[in-house]
């Protein structure tokens, strides 16, 4: 009995702690429900992340807390690099390059650079660098994480929120709002924020858990404002460039 019982505890102690995620961090308001998103999708994978522990501060890429500490609901588990790199957009093409990456769809991982140049992971993956609007073979091929992150600082170095801006497509309805979905104004600076989750009540209205990067780059935030996570399009809110959650800014990656 007394070895079964240690065996027990040995168990216990090894065991891996339960993977927190937007799904399971934030509860719901009364009345309201989750817009589930397909099995595979862009928003399912966005609403089953990983989170760092509950009280993580979000921290610049120097390891100094961040300016936008007191937003923060919440903190993707996503590395952030040791350069001023990663910031709004490039946070949005990060979740969109990882979601993609882990899928296997090396094909699409793919960004335009502010010069409209079009920067394919597959072209690096296979040995070709970047100059000057150009592809250059110099390298062999390589398709592992750790060279998917260079490719990422490489499209972090060129594209921002003008490029991006241009390569998402309109959500004509803001009542079509989904997981995945970015509200996003292209400028010098410009700023976006990746919709994580949606949620709505029995008259359709609906509310979104809301994530960004920041100036300078930092880790990946999930939100809040007066302790509420949840933002609507329709309801102001005090949070830097609470302008954009607006139904001209929302757009989706096709």
């Amino acid at each position: 009995m007394k070895g079964l019982l240690l065996l027990t505890l040995s168990v216990l102690l090894i065991a891996p702690a339960k993977t927190d995620n937007v799904l399971t961090r934030f509860k719901i308001p009364a009345g309201y429900h989750r817009l589930t998103a397909a099995p595979g999708s862009f928003g399912n994978w966005l609403q089953t992340l990983p989170l760092k522990p509950a009280g993580t501060p979000a921290r610049t890429y120097k390891g100094n807390v961040a300016s936008t500490e007191s937003y923060t609901a919440g903190i993707v588990d996503m590395s952030i690099g040791n350069q001023d790199l990663q910031q709004c957009a490039d946070a949005v093409m990060r979740l969109r390059g990882e979601y993609l990456y882990q899928q296997k769809n090396y094909k699409a991982i793919s960004f335009n650079f502010t010069s409209g140049f079009r920067c394919d992971f597959a072209h690096y993956a296979d040995g070709y660098r970047y100059s000057n609007d150009h592809w250059v073979l110099k390298a062999k091929k390589d398709y592992s994480y750790p060279n998917f992150l260079r490719y990422m600082n490489l499209v972090f170095s060129y594209a921002g929120t003008l490029s991006l801006q241009k390569e998402l497509k309109p959500v004509q309805d803001i009542s079509a709002i989904k997981a995945g979905d970015v509200f996003i104004k292209g400028g010098s600076p410009g700023h976006c924020f990746a919709v994580m989750d949606v949620i709505e009540n029995a008259q359709h209205h609906k509310k979104f858990l809301l994530a960004q990067s920041y100036m300078p780059a930092q880790n990946i935030q999930i939100l809040q404002y007066f302790g509420d996570p949840w933002f609507s399009a329709d309801i102001a809110s005090g949070i830097p460039y609470a302008e954009l959650i607006k139904p001209a800014y929302l757009k989706r990656f096709n």
